[in-house]
């Protein structure tokens, strides 16, 4: 549960981040942290305390000061116990807390300023956006006193984007994006902005869950709810948490799928609350008023679809709560980074020997139903998102949840880690129109050879889908399209050929192209071809690193290693701090890059290097000419993609007949999916229409088995 973007604090203290507007030499980074949470008094355990710092570096916790040190004293204060006892307090008051580093010190504190000490300042909550935050009265006396610190920490994008322009509206400073890193030019100094999801201590989880277990919890509530599916809340009791819109959205489920009744059982555990007020009390008795009546309704003698717990609760029973739930839901309204989604998917995760998984090789299943009101949404990219306030939308989801079946559940339990992407259409050619099936179909009939070029994902694969591999009607329509001995059928992809060639093995006589045509293969029966002329790989040891540091950089993204090509992708990032981040990089890799036979390209979600001479435009024309010298030269070609690298496969097809390597009599269907600037004369709105013309071509084929077995058209 680590967040990939969680710098260490100690970045700070080492001077590691780089400087706006100038070049920086390269330092030693320390490795990534976890949060711990708690204040550093309460701690009791000195290991606790050297979480996240090298196992080299001595940390020695010297205790609190009990007395309020005078203004006029501090700097002796400080300068005595820099100089003399290598210690750096974080405040100058009382419980002030001592942390002795060999090394160079740092402090990690909220709320004062000192001179001689490296600060920090993390937010533990959303930062309002700049037209709300602009009628405080102390507005810019807020801003200027953050901005005394060296480094300014946020759980989201969002919420640091709402700092920045606060700065920008009220301060009139502009940030910079630098290697990877965000920082504001103030009086002379570089005040960095991290993007700092708070993750959970997996150490701490997995002894809690040994005590669960030698306590006996997990069985006790099994045993209590044998028979019947749970659903689990636990929040505080807080008027942003929206409680009862989730338990209404639980009425909601029963009525709307009566299956469930006498099935389904939602445990709703309530924190205690951190205040008082007449608002609490008044949350509360409605929520109690709710669940009455919801069991009124549904229950029956041996059930109760809904469990309100509203006592303190030992964290041994959340964590059997937690692993018996097959799902849990979180419909707060506002919130920070709320960490009941982590700690869920640890506890599913479970540990060797434990009786909520007694076989740690079993595939690990789990479901979250989470607001998109929370900062920790972005980052969990296998959970159902819903607006918490859309009552019937909550209940089903809810229903999706639990109705699922195993083999999705496991897949959004291993993709649980953290945006819809479009292109802004500027301009479209006149001539650029919807592709008419019915005029398709018949050119396709008229035609003596056919070359069919696809796309994978985003053409006849959702981008969206956790499930990558085709679908049975998918499989099922490139085997008929294949067995027309009068069809050249390609899958033209940068996706690696394992997984293709895995994935498409009943299609036998289907073609594909692995890498974006580096790897290049006719037909099963036939042998790779490498159509690539870069046989060295040397510079994916220059482009790595540099895509690690924006890894580390940016929650939600990732580093695919291909045979080939070298891919950083942030489909599970924040768009906005993604899309900045992947033009940051395409411009540090081509700076890198400048002298090695490879290039970088930005598509969908993605920063690409590959070799210079593979692309999908050269693949369709290898096809087109081979088709030709072989005497099939093409009078029908459909080429359909989603992407940019799409573009050039497009731009081949568009000047093939004048090149002689199609009929002159050629039909050419140049097909983009979605309406945006292409170089396609011809768009289909989504997937599911691609899925519908390709069969409307396969119904029209010819598949007998005579034809099938006249051998491979390639």
């Amino acid at each position: 549960m680590m967040s990939r973007s969680y710098t260490n604090l100690l970045d700070l203290a080492s001077g590691n981040f780089p400087a706006m507007g100038r070049e920086s030499k390269e330092r030693r980074r320390m490795p990534r942290v976890m949060s711990v949470p708690g204040f550093v008094t309460e701690v009791d355990d000195d290991q606790a305390l050297k979480d996240g710092f090298p196992e080299d570096m001595e940390v020695l916790y010297v205790g609190s000061l009990r007395v309020d040190i005078d203004p006029a004293e501090q700097d002796d204060v400080s300068h005595y116990g820099h100089f003399f006892i290598t210690c750096y307090p974080s405040r100058l008051i009382k419980a002030t807390v001592l942390i002795a580093l060999c090394g160079k010190p740092m402090c990690w504190q909220i709320n004062y300023s000192f001179k001689r000490v490296k600060m920090g300042f993390f937010l533990h909550s959303p930062f309002p956006s700049s037209e709300i935050y602009r009628t405080l009265p102390v507005r810019e006396e807020i801003l200027k006193a953050l901005l005394n610190s060296d480094i300014i920490g946020f759980h989201t994008f969002d919420y640091a984007r709402h700092f920045l322009s606060c700065c920008s509206r009220m301060l009139g400073l502009e940030y910079q994006s630098k290697r990877g890193y965000l920082g504001l030019e103030y009086y002379g100094r570089t005040i960095s902005i991290k993007i700092m999801p708070v993750g959970i201590h997996m150490g701490r989880i997995e002894s809690v869950m040994r005590t669960a277990d030698e306590e006996c919890k997990v069985r006790e509530l099994k045993q209590q709810f044998e028979g019947k599916t749970i659903l689990l809340g636990v929040d505080d009791m807080d008027i942003f948490k929206g409680i009862n819109l989730k338990i209404l959205a639980m009425e909601q489920m029963l009525r709307q799928h009566p299956k469930w009744q006498g099935r389904a059982v939602l445990v709703q555990i309530v924190n205690p609350a951190r205040g008082k007020g007449i608002h609490l009390e008044e949350i509360r008795a409605e929520i109690q008023e709710s669940c009455n009546r919801i069991n009124r309704v549904f229950g029956r003698p041996g059930y109760e679809p809904i469990v309100f717990i509203d006592r303190s609760v030992p964290f041994t029973e959340k964590v059997a709560y937690y692993s018996i739930a097959e799902c849990v839901i979180v419909t707060a309204v506002r919130d920070g980074m709320n960490l009941t989604p982590y700690e869920y998917i640890a506890c599913r995760q479970g540990i060797s020997g434990s009786e909520s998984c007694s076989n740690v090789s079993d595939p690990k299943k789990s479901m979250l139903v989470i607001s998109e009101f929370i900062g920790c949404s972005p980052s969990l990219s296998g959970a159902i998102r819903v607006n918490p306030w859309n009552v019937e939308a909550t209940a089903e989801a809810m229903n999706e949840a639990i109705s699922m079946g195993d083999g999705e559940k496991q897949l959004r339990h291993e993709n649980i880690t953290g945006l819809s992407f479009g292109f802004r259409v500027v301009a479209l050619d006149p001539n650029f129109k919807k592709l008419s099936i019915d005029a398709m179909v018949s050119a396709y009939k008229r035609a003596r050879s056919r070359a069919i070029l696809l796309d994978y994902d985003g053409t006849v694969m959702p981008q969206n889908s956790i499930n990558k591999s085709p679908s049975k009607e998918v499989i099922s329509i490139l085997k008929t399209l294949c067995a027309d001995s009068r069809n050249v059928v390609f899958i033209v992809s940068g996706r690696g050929r394992d997984s293709l060639s895995e994935w498409f093995i009943p299609c036998k006589k289907l073609g594909i192209a692995a890498e974006h045509g580096y790897f290049m293969r006719w037909s099963q029966s036939e042998e790779w071809e490498i159509c690539g002329k870069c046989s060295e790989f040397g510079w994916m040891q220059i482009a790595e690193p540099v895509m690690r540091l924006y890894t580390e950089a940016t929650d939600g993204s990732s580093i695919e290693r291909k045979e080939s090509a070298l891919v950083w992708q942030y489909r599970d990032a924040d768009l906005g701090f993604g899309s900045a981040q992947a033009k940051e990089m395409l411009d540090h890799l081509e700076s890198v890059l400048a002298n090695e036979p490879v290039a970088a390209k930005s598509g969908q979600f993605i920063v690409e290097v590959k070799p210079q001479d593979v692309s999908k435009g050269l693949v369709a024309e290898k096809i087109f000419s081979s088709m030709a010298e072989n005497g099939n030269q093409a009078d029908f070609v459909l080429c359909v993609g989603d992407d940019r690298s799409d573009e050039d496969m497009f731009e081949i097809v568009s000047s093939a007949i004048s090149r002689n390597i199609l009929s002159t009599n050629a039909s050419v269907f140049a097909c983009t999916v979605g309406q945006k600037p292409s170089k396609a004369k011809y768009y289909l709105d989504d997937t599911t229409e691609v899925t519908s013309m390709l069969e409307s071509l396969a119904e029209e084929s010819d598949s007998s088995p005579c034809i099938e077995e006249s051998g491979d058209s390639s």
